[in-house]
């Protein structure tokens, strides 16, 4: 099937019969995601096609960096990591990356197929798969970089609705068929699937002197300039199969359902605010939530060098959890990224974030840290780690019903240590399998030794995991040749 005849039905399409999902929007947000998908099926039109016969691995090198598209001021689309992040020059996230028709194209993608075993009552098994896929186009247009943006995943299929089992992990609200304790409303030792839709969006960028710019991202679904690059865009945590268990305290944004962002930046730093929805994605997860601009959040982000990437993020996020909707948390987040080259193989990537939330509720502040790293050593092997403390309230781990009654507002400080490897078994056709492991400990305070069977439950994962593989090499030099 050619780009052309998929883009044209799918354009046919949505004129004739709109989907569902857009009828209830607003007018001006249906504008703005009916845009968003018209631009998407525009650049599928416009991309010439590529011949079968053609080498698919054709201009993918990095080095030949004259031929991609670069953005204002010399900073490459290598460092961008989720939604308007930045990362550090020196590591890149591997991704399959070629022009054609004056596009600068980006794929990237992570595929796990895992078995999970995570200990104790509130444990359990599963058999699964963690996936995401992202598709990036970029041209230059009116003096700047144009870029549209799509990452989907189906892990509301290959991990089901009720996602998979990660204790002390908490999130968006379920009942008990997908996923929640008995009696409560939130999922709880589990970590949700992502949504089909996780980004769809547009970003444009435009110099205004010779040492500033300017940028604006629009996205139906997308991520707002709050916490740190997602998860799984950091090199840092992107070959681990497991979400943070401070990811809400962190990095939960990064699925919003409407975000608008502006910004200003220079070549090492930038200052952004957002207005989006703070509402997490509901239990549907193939479609659109109903789109609604009721929060607002700011980052300013310094790359110092092509080491290090540091942020802080401001937010208030309105009516985020559907069991409690007259409550409100604003979030303060910090990060320091660093990164560095290993040999001519490898990187070394790590990561420091801090997350607060205070709740409107009980006006009471809960607190995250997570620490994380992972070194490409070379070709074939990888290893990788994280060490989080968190404060888990009762509600957070369904302990605030019978029969343990405890206060909802009351703390828990929890923490999980994790170790990894990663052996690489083959490269085809531009990817790498892999076949890793990982274990983790988890310790938990004596008053909900009895909920877990242990002060110590511990939890491991085995899995064959797929992705581009990592090309060493990137673009920091010409960052910091930009930089003097």
């Amino acid at each position: 099937m050619t780009h052309d005849g998929a883009a044209k039905r799918l354009t046919r399409r949505c004129a004739r019969d709109p989907p569902p999902f857009l009828d209830d929007f607003d007018a001006h947000m249906t504008l703005l995601q009916r845009t968003t998908f018209a631009l998407h099926a525009l650049v599928l039109l416009n991309i010439p096609q590529v011949s079968p016969a053609q080498d698919p691995m054709a201009g993918m090198a990095m080095g030949d960096t004259t031929r991609m598209v670069m953005s204002p001021l010399g900073v490459s689309m290598d460092r961008l990591g989720s939604g308007t992040t930045w990362i550090p020059d020196a590591v890149t996230v591997p991704s399959a990356r070629f022009m054609t028709g004056g596009w600068d194209l980006m794929l990237h993608g992570f595929i796990f197929g895992q078995y999970n075993k995570q200990s104790g009552p509130r444990g359990g098994d599963q058999f699964g798969s963690v996936n995401w896929g992202m598709f990036m186009a970029s041209r230059e247009v009116a003096g700047g970089r144009f870029q549209v943006r799509t990452m989907l995943s189906l892990d509301p299929a290959t991990v089901t609705t009720h996602g998979y089992p990660l204790l002390l992990q908490h999130g968006a609200a379920h009942d008990e068929s997908t996923g929640g304790h008995e009696g409560h409303g939130e999922i709880s030792d589990r970590q949700h699937p992502h949504d089909f839709w996780m980004e769809l969006g547009v970003m444009y960028e435009r110099p205004v002197s010779d040492n500033l710019a300017l940028s604006f991202y629009a996205a139906p679904s997308g991520e707002p300039a709050l916490g740190p690059a997602a998860f799984m865009h950091r090199p840092s945590a992107m070959d681990n199969p497991f979400a943070p268990i401070g990811h809400h305290h962190q990095d939960a944004t990064h699925i919003s359902f409407g975000v608008l962002t502006a910004g200003v930046f220079g070549r090492a730093w930038k200052l952004e605010g957002s207005i989006f929805n703070g509402r997490e994605p509901n239990e549907e997860r193939w479609d659109f939530d109903e789109i609604t601009l009721d929060s607002y959040s700011g980052r300013l982000t310094v790359n110092p060098d092509s080491n290090w990437s540091m942020s802080a993020g401001y937010g208030y996020l309105a009516s985020p959890d559907a069991t409690s909707p007259d409550e409100s948390i604003r979030r303060f987040t910090a990060a320091v990224l660093h990164g560095r080259k290993l040999g001519t193989e490898g990187q070394w990537a790590s990561t420091l974030v801090y997350g607060v939330n205070r709740s409107s509720s009980f006006n009471t502040v809960s607190r995250s840290v997570a620490v994380e790293s992972e070194a490409i050593l070379d070709r074939r092997n990888t290893i990788l780690a994280r060490a989080e403390f968190a404060q888990k309230s009762a509600k957070d781990l369904a302990v605030d019903l019978a029969p343990y009654g405890f206060p909802q507002e009351r703390q828990f400080p929890v923490t999980t240590l994790s170790f990894g490897y990663i052996q690489e078994l083959v490269r085809v056709f531009g990817a790498t399998l892999g076949l890793g492991a990982m274990g983790t400990m988890n310790r938990v305070p004596e008053d909900i030794e009895e909920v877990y069977g242990s002060r110590t439950p511990i939890a491991g994962v085995l899995f064959l995991r797929v992705r581009p593989f990592h090309r060493p090499g990137g673009m920091a030099g010409m960052h910091d040749m930009h930089r003097h």
